[in-house]
């Protein structure tokens, strides 16, 4: 029988749906997407909105390193390490103004042995983001 299990992370943003911050099975962590908000808060850092929750400006590089904090966060408190990470999927919503800074980031956080990468750009995320991760990890047992 192949081990299945979900987890819930007390350190990373609290989901904003009906969904675990991970999954594990058998011997793969797939964790669902993944922003750089901060847990017990609707604050997301490097984010400024006016009176009706719009982007007035964003600073994508306080963003990237939240967003690695809270899957770091996610991967530990699930029994991985960053290490772990061999698939991530980044969704951006602005490729031409943002990418540069976040790859020259991913250098910084994956000098040794990066995962595999795809990233790709869309329209909107479900809360005023400008990044969010998915990822896959293989667990050790």
């Amino acid at each position: 029988m192949t081990k299945t299990s979900t987890h819930i992370s007390e350190k990373a943003p609290e989901p904003v749906g009906a969904y675990p911050h991970s999954r594990r099975v058998g011997n793969l962590l797939f964790l669902s997407g993944v922003g750089p908000r901060k847990r017990g808060s609707k604050e997301i850092p490097g984010v400024t909105l006016d009176d009706n929750k719009n982007i007035v400006a964003y600073d994508i590089e306080t963003q990237c390193h939240s967003v690695f904090e809270n899957v770091k966060n996610i991967l530990e408190s699930s029994g991985a390490a960053w290490e772990d990470l061999v698939d991530v999927t980044v969704y951006l919503t602005n490729m031409k103004k943002d990418f540069s800074t976040y790859n020259k980031l991913w250098a910084q956080y994956f000098a040794k042995n990066p995962p595999c990468r795809t990233t790709i750009e869309v329209t909107a995320l479900p809360t005023p983001i400008a990044i969010e991760l998915k990822c896959i990890a293989v667990m050790k047992d």
